[in-house]
């Protein structure tokens, strides 16, 4: 079977498997052996965590190409086109690069069947592969130690947040996650956890395993404060650990053991969270410095260059939009608390359509005191909610603010604009899916979405 188009190989994907979501490694594995890829020729970096994954590699991508290293990046799922999933040096491969890699992949599964993220996954290694960048990162899909992208053997390995999220397929309780998320360590391969309370059994796997932890407030750490104190200074302990935040964000600093960068430019992604994901990577940058050459204005660069879509991204006009990826609960309240330092004269309209598998009450409970009116949507894929469901889970939580129901989320927004006022604002959040189409809706785009088969 082979294909002319890229959607064509994306549309036969999505239905080639019996199952959207089926974790192992064992038919991947099979086909990676196949394509006889050998030992990689790069440095591995995997990216696991509930929150904080796709920010996580995006500044490192922006600090290790503002260093003049060759990057190559796994992410998912993809907001404009599924090309974003797989980048040389911070861009997106083409089409053409995609659909030769599907067709290698294709010949060499045999009688495989392979899950739409696993030929992905497979295609963005074949073209790391065959492009031979300096450092890779990726991104887990779902969990980590069934994840498809853990067949390749990480130099380093990074656990961002952990929070419950996708019960179905890794259990009810962060401990019970943070041990699948620990499936990517590796003996004697060093970690970074950013997550300043990580589950006990990741840290006892670890342990376990003989994995070198460098932990967020224990190994490391930040401080948030104001002033500008570019310089950098002697050992500052980490005993008794807490980050502080002064009322005006301008700087921040990080130290490890000898090391203290003071004075940094935050990170240009929203949220003070986000100096949390920064932490991170500059461990993760730390303990690759053997294999590195980083300058300390080459990480001030990435830190100001980093961008990435969908999260608090500001849209302009008559009514401001904002567009956030959200959809669990710790997101949706790290997004709560970014409008609520972010006040307005008006009123705050939420456009929302969500996946059925989601903690959709625990998410309403976290945005309801932001928000002042409501256009839930379907999401049009087989794990979305229907606009009657969030109805009645918002009606349950916050019941005296009107609530519209539309078959189509193109169709909430166009509402939410119409009743909203010039001192208003617009926030779509829920899942990827409607950011997705409201960047598409607002870019004047057809093209189809193509992210229905993703883990997320």
């Amino acid at each position: 079977m082979t294909f002319s188009t890229l959607e064509e190989w994306l549309d036969w994907q999505e239905g080639e498997h019996p199952w959207t979501i089926d974790l192992g490694l064992d038919r991947i594995r099979r086909v990676f052996q196949n394509l006889e890829f050998g030992q990689p020729p790069f440095i591995v970096v995997t990216i696991a965590g509930t929150n904080g994954k796709g920010s996580s590699i995006a500044l490192l991508e922006a600090i290790l190409n503002a260093a003049g290293h060759r990057t190559g990046a796994y992410t998912s799922p993809h907001l404009l086109s599924y090309n974003e999933r797989i980048r040389l040096n911070g861009i997106a491969v083409d089409d053409e690069c995609i659909c030769r890699s599907f067709e290698r992949i294709n010949r060499a599964r045999g009688e495989n069947s392979l899950t739409y993220f696993e030929f992905g996954t497979l295609a963005a290694l074949d073209i790391f592969y065959q492009s031979k960048p300096d450092i890779v990162l990726l991104e887990v899909g779902m969990g980590g130690r069934l994840d498809a992208v853990n067949i390749l053997d990480p130099d380093v390995s990074l656990v961002t947040a952990v929070s419950v999220d996708h019960v179905a397929w890794l259990g009810n309780t962060r401990e019970i996650i943070g041990l699948e998320k620990a499936g990517i360590f590796r003996p004697d391969r060093p970690a970074v956890c950013s997550d300043p309370n990580p589950p006990a059994t990741l840290i006892n796997h670890a342990q376990t395993l003989g994995t070198p932890l460098y932990r967020l407030g224990h190994d490391y750490g930040f401080s948030i404060e104001q002033g500008d104190h570019s310089r950098l200074t002697p050992h500052i302990s980490p005993v008794d650990f807490q980050p502080s935040v002064s009322s005006f964000e301008e700087n921040w600093s990080w130290w490890h053991e000898g090391l203290s960068y003071q004075g940094l430019p935050m990170p240009q992604l929203t949220g003070v969270f986000q100096v949390q994901n920064a932490a991170g990577v500059l461990m993760v940058l730390e303990v690759l410095g053997n294999s590195l050459s980083l300058e300390r204005q080459q990480i001030e660069r990435g830190l100001k260059e980093v961008a990435l879509f969908g999260r608090f991204q500001v849209v302009p006009g008559r009514v401001t939009t904002i567009l956030d990826v959200a959809h669990n609960r710790e997101s949706a309240a790290m997004l709560a608390k970014n409008l609520e330092a972010r006040k307005i004269d008006g009123q705050t309209h939420a456009v929302v359509a969500m996946l059925g598998d989601k903690d959709i009450a625990g998410i309403f409970q976290e945005m309801c005191p932001e928000v002042d009116a409501w256009y839930v949507a379907d999401a049009p894929v087989d794990r979305g909610a229907s606009a009657e469901i969030l109805a009645n889970e918002l009606n349950a939580v916050q019941a005296d603010r009107p609530i519209s129901m539309n078959d189509a989320i193109e169709m909430a927004y166009t509402q939410a604009l119409a009743q909203a006022g010039k001192n208003d604002r617009v926030i779509v959040f829920g899942s990827f899916y409607a950011v997705a189409a409201i960047d598409h809706f607002l870019s004047g785009q057809t093209k189809k979405i193509a992210v229905q088969s993703d883990p997320i």
